[in-house]
């Protein structure tokens, strides 16, 4: 079988490329529903997971906001549950990541690790990641007193003393929400100036349970299986010294996953793919839902709704071409 690879590197040598109707990029709260919604609708959905199935979610100790789970559930438990509902109904999962793709033409050519593919149809839920301060005991008490998510969190500090990390409008955000279960919010930034807004500013400044703390990085979170402290230094003075706290929270921004459409794909200014209110990008048959096209609500609840969103217009869309 001759195939045209134009604008890639070509297919895995002595390897005919797969053919699928839908290919999901993703194996998050996105991704899962997509695959479960396309697998129902008899479209034979594969879903490349990426390297981390579950995406962030999995790294999240226990969700208490989802529907349906009264006593909150697992982070895994739930990507789980996910997964077995979308395989049930004939999702076919490989444990793969796309390296390389050709939205130039249809069918649609990604490359991935072990296979090429040729997609009449793709949805993009490739997440965002997190800004990471990358400091020790950062990664290891993740999920053990370090947050990325106030809303997911919040509830488990009430009466606690927290860090929130950042300047811009998340973070302040962030921390006035903190406010409702935590006992302190310390908000931390390493310039004299914060790059909120106004208005929100005035907002945190006016709130008795939040004080800032300026010109001054965090250089180390501190805990034994969770956080009990952390190092900081003034960048002017540059004296170190620590500071006893029960959680930190770290809001300096998220990177979309969205290196592989540069060029290819509409993005903003922060690199998030636009989509309309349908989940369609500006190439007919190429989807995107969750946090890589959401900036602003970055809940498992609203991706699973846009992913489930997104599989239900690639149906029609593929409805359409082959009628």
């Amino acid at each position: 079988m001759d195939l045209n690879f134009s604008g890639i590197s070509g297919g895995i040598e002595g390897q005919e490329a797969i053919s699928t109707k839908l290919l999901i990029l993703g194996s998050g709260p996105a991704g899962l529903s997509a695959a479960l919604y396309a697998a129902r609708a008899d479209l034979g959905p594969t879903v490349l997971t990426g390297m981390e199935l579950g995406g962030q979610v999995s790294l999240t100790h226990i969700v208490e906001n989802y529907p349906g789970f009264p006593e909150g559930v697992g982070g895994n438990e739930l990507v789980e549950l996910f997964q077995k509902q979308a395989e049930r109904f004939g999702a076919k999962l490989e444990f793969d990541s796309a390296t390389e793709v050709d939205l130039s033409q249809r069918p649609f050519i990604v490359k991935s690790y072990n296979s090429t593919y040729l997609a009449d149809s793709i949805i993009i839920t490739t997440g965002a990641t997190p800004r990471h301060l990358d400091i020790p005991g950062e990664t290891e008490l993740t999920g053990r007193g370090v947050s990325y998510c106030a809303t997911c969190d919040g509830w488990f500090f009430k009466d606690k003393d927290l860090i929130v990390v950042g300047g811009g409008d998340s973070a302040l955000e962030e921390g006035i929400f903190l406010t409702r279960y935590a006992r302190s919010v310390k908000i931390m930034h390493r310039r004299d100036e914060l790059r909120a807004g106004q208005i929100l500013q005035n907002r945190a400044r006016s709130n008795p349970r939040i004080d800032f703390v300026m010109n001054t990085i965090l250089t180390e979170i501190n805990g034994n299986g969770s956080v009990n402290s952390v190092t900081y230094k003034d960048i002017i003075s540059e004296e170190t010294d620590q500071l006893d706290i029960d959680g930190v929270f770290i809001f300096i921004g998220h990177i979309p996953n969205t290196q592989l459409f540069e060029g290819q794909l509409e993005m903003d200014d922060n690199g998030y793919l636009l989509v309309d209110h349908l989940m369609q990008t500006k190439i007919p048959g190429v989807f995107a839902a969750g946090e890589v096209a959401d900036s602003h609500f970055r809940q498992v609840i609203t991706s699973a709704g846009m992913g489930a969103a997104a599989a239900i217009q690639a149906g029609h869309f593929l409805e359409d071409i082959s009628s």
